[in-house]
């Protein structure tokens, strides 16, 4: 099944794709390689999931956050490629965790994001590389930010 058909099939309602908040590209293709900036959680309505894990949100929310990056990065890549079918495989994901000093689970949190990906591309194309960390903050107090480098046809 196609990553676009498989989208509908889920039931995924992507977000806008977010414009550039300062100076960079949202994507950079070269060659064969998609490069995805770091994105936020953007909402349908275009505001942002806000809030730190550990203290203002727990872990299923910081979740939710992951996952909500990752539509907005389909959202970038269909919009850049004209279609999910484009995208041969995921390569390596980058998630980053606004959280407490002493929030331990990054990699469950990041999953929202990994999960999504092998649910699009199925677990061999889906599933790449990846680090999952935590940080003191994020811009504008952002729950999560992912980069991402896809293989693309």
């Amino acid at each position: 099944m196609s990553a676009d058909a498989r989208i509908l099939e889920l039931g995924l309602e992507l977000p806008p794709a977010p414009a550039p908040m300062g100076v960079y590209k949202p994507i950079v293709i070269t060659s064969n390689l998609a490069y995805l900036s770091g994105h936020g959680p953007v909402q349908s309505d275009g505001t942002l999931m806000t809030g730190r894990v550990g203290d203002d949100l727990d872990l299923d929310s910081g979740y939710q956050s992951a996952h909500q990056v990752g539509l907005t990065m389909l959202a970038t890549l269909r919009a850049n490629l004209g279609s999910l079918d484009r995208v041969h495989r995921v390569i390596k994901v980058l998630g980053m965790v606004n959280c407490t000093p002493d929030f331990p689970d990054h990699p469950k949190v990041i999953n929202g994001c990994s999960e999504l990906f092998a649910q699009v591309w199925g677990e061999e194309n889906g599933v790449g590389a990846r680090s999952a960390v935590g940080m003191g903050s994020l811009p504008g107090n952002i729950s999560t930010e992912i980069e991402a480098i896809f293989e693309i046809d």
